[in-house]
């Protein structure tokens, strides 16, 4: 019985190479969730194979044709090709920092092949309004990101009262001070509420914040991540973005 073919929409969140042509891809997709793919024959320096390999950069928005078999961990694809096409964040170099740490904060928190539509459509808008900001909106839209990822794994900050402190190990903001170091208080716990209420990427432009307080919210989203996933560990793409945003 031949294995049948699916069309779907896939995010690449990393690649690495296989024997002398190949690449095993990591692709979080609309249709299966988080899966793995062997793509054969597109690191060849043949006119064929020539610039097959850079479909599979961290972060492209592919449309891909795939063998499905559910009792597979390694899937084969037939077909690729753009979904979405990108003008500026593989050039930009701090948009493709932004991207980066992206992939990594999704690789972190999808470990199931449980597809998840809502998940898939939230990213792949994000990534696509970071395709289209300006540099006020590219300097915030990782928080963004960060921010409204974590409802779809059921340890959002509420939002529903502000108060001076956040306590990031209960994800709540409170009046006093908890009996443990996880937590920040004053400007930015107050930028971090106002974050929460920002609904698209364009609100970005509406809050002031300097690149001492967002890196503070990174640190702090870097805690609270941690705090609530298991082996989470620390981002290794987190001291480049705060570099390159500073």
């Amino acid at each position: 019985m031949s294995t049948p073919l699916h069309t779907t929409k896939a995010i690449i969140l990393r690649a690495v190479k296989y024997g002398e042509t190949s690449l095993i891809v990591t692709a979080y997709t609309e249709l299966f969730g988080l899966q793995s793919y062997i793509v054969q024959g597109v690191r060849t320096s043949s006119k064929k194979g020539a610039g097959r390999a850079n479909y599979f950069q961290p972060g492209a928005i592919l449309e891909l044709v795939v063998y499905h078999h559910e009792l597979k961990n390694l899937q084969r694809i037939k077909e690729f090709r753009w979904s979405y096409l990108y003008t500026s964040v593989f050039s930009n170099v701090i948009k493709n920092c932004v991207l980066l740490y992206m992939m990594e904060l999704l690789q972190k928190c999808i470990k199931q092949p449980e597809n998840n539509p809502d998940l898939f459509y939230f990213i792949e808008e994000a990534l696509q309004q970071l395709d289209k900001a300006d540099e006020k909106i590219t300097a915030g839209i990782s928080i963004y990101f960060a921010l409204h990822l974590a409802a779809f794994f059921g340890f959002q900050i509420s939002n529903e009262e502000q108060f001076q402190v956040l306590d990031l190990q209960d994800g709540k903001f409170t009046d006093s001070y908890p009996q443990h170091a996880y937590y920040v208080d004053g400007k930015i716990a107050a930028l971090i509420y106002e974050l929460l209420n920002v609904m698209q990427p364009a609100e970005l432009r509406e809050v002031p914040m300097n690149h001492l307080q967002r890196r503070s919210v990174l640190e702090a989203m870097e805690t609270f991540y941690a705090l609530h996933l298991p082996e989470f560990g620390r981002m290794k793409t987190l001291q480049v973005l705060k570099e390159v945003l500073a």
